[in-house]
């Protein structure tokens, strides 16, 4: 079976893309500590859906994200706003160049393991506010990871073209374990319920007519 890489962030989108790519692929799943506010609760829920599906789980830790990068995401950084993912209020939680690093190791990790693809779920929500989760910008990672690697690495992003909604309805067939994944920016025990990737998760639920498992504060 091909192999692939996974990027498993412990949010909804992945933890959908490692259940839709087990069946495809001889998956090894990566995460990345970058000094993110949530990615502690992140990791956990990492942690545990590459249990249940047992794929090897690798951590890569980045601290020089949270050192240098200016995003409100990053405990060195301000203030989650709350809103809706449009809102431009959101585009402080973009950070900088964050899914061209993360997604260049990705593919060094995959030659290097003779893997010849790199999973990534980006989804259709995405392209507005962050410009790395656009179609030509993961086209080009795909291309330059292509040229630059010996065996022709991929970046595939299967739901690029996908709704949040899509994506839940999806997860639901595939029997993701939604409960245990995270997405709350502001890190806390509870998801806030008012941070831009809880509004967005509570509304795909409710368009896709599913009950919500997620605890929120509100």
């Amino acid at each position: 079976m091909e192999k692939a890489i996974v990027s498993l962030s412990g949010g909804l989108d992945s933890a959908t893309l490692l259940y839709w790519a087990v069946n495809r692929y001889e998956v090894t799943a990566i995460t990345f500590d970058y000094g993110s506010k949530h990615n502690t609760k992140e990791l956990a829920a990492a942690e545990k859906l590459a249990k249940l599906t047992r794929v090897p789980h690798m951590l890569i830790r980045l601290p020089f994200v949270n050192d240098l990068f200016k995003s409100s995401l990053l405990k060195s950084g301000g203030e989650i706003p709350e809103g809706h993912y449009e809102d431009a209020s959101m585009r402080s939680t973009v950070v900088p160049f964050r899914n061209g690093i993360m997604l260049s190791i990705a593919a060094g990790v995959a030659e290097s393991s003779d893997a010849s693809t790199v999973l990534y779920a980006a989804h259709a929500g995405d392209h507005a506010i962050y410009p790395d989760c656009r179609p030509e910008f993961l086209k080009a990672m795909s291309d330059a990871a292509k040229s630059g690697t010996y065996n022709g690495v991929g970046i595939a992003d299967p739901f690029v073209d996908l709704s949040k909604k899509d994506i839940v309805l999806l997860g639901r067939e595939l029997g993701v374990p939604f409960d245990i994944t995270y997405s709350c920016y502001k890190g806390g025990d509870l998801h806030c319920g008012k941070c831009g990737t809880c509004v967005e998760r509570k509304e795909a639920f409710s368009a896709a007519g599913l009950t919500d498992p997620t605890s929120y504060s509100i």
